[in-house]
């Protein structure tokens, strides 16, 4: 593996135990990690996002191949794994620490970001506008270590089974077709 086709992606889309898992399959990506990004707190914790006062976004701070899974092809399962249309609500997930969002890392990340929005938003691929927030990357703070693999060190838990699983199949199904 060549360094300079590592890159980082850090993205926002709900509940990082749902996408984390997601992600996790995925071709090309080397490690997700799930953490907070985005707010005015410093090192907050899992008790302070939830208060939805820390500014912060659960966010996966992904690490991938771009020779393998290129910016464009990751940021496809990003909008194929929560609903872009709705900024700061994913399920029965309600409030900003929830909110749909992009960090970009570097120019060519903001481009292609905010063309494949615009794409989106032109050829209507969802029923409401994509709402994804994209905006420049700052700081990430990793997550507590029992947020981390959370689904595959969890699979039988009911969260698990009810909201995390039929999004891995999703992806799954997807990826066979």
């Amino acid at each position: 593996m060549n360094s300079n086709n590592i890159e980082i992606a850090t993205l926002g889309n709900g509940c990082f135990w749902c996408t984390e898992a997601v992600f996790q399959l995925v071709p090309g990506v080397i490690k997700v990690e799930s953490g907070y990004s985005g707010g005015d707190t410093i090192n907050p914790t899992y008790k302070d996002i939830c208060t939805g006062t820390t500014n912060h976004a659960e966010c996966l701070q992904i690490t991938f191949d771009n020779t393998i899974l290129p910016y464009d092809a990751l940021l496809k399962v990003f909008w194929e794994s929560h609903d872009p249309t709705t900024l700061n609500r994913q399920g029965n997930d309600v409030g900003t620490q929830y909110r749909s969002i992009i960090f970009y890392h570097n120019d060519i990340q903001k481009e292609i970001a905010t063309a494949f929005k615009q794409q989106l938003n032109e050829q209507k691929i969802f029923k409401n506008e994509v709402v994804t927030i994209i905006e420049p990357f700052t700081v990430f703070y990793k997550a507590e270590d029992y947020h981390q693999n959370y689904y595959n060190n969890n699979k039988t838990a009911g969260y698990c089974q009810f909201v995390i699983r039929p999004k891995v199949e999703k992806y799954l199904a997807q990826k066979k077709s």
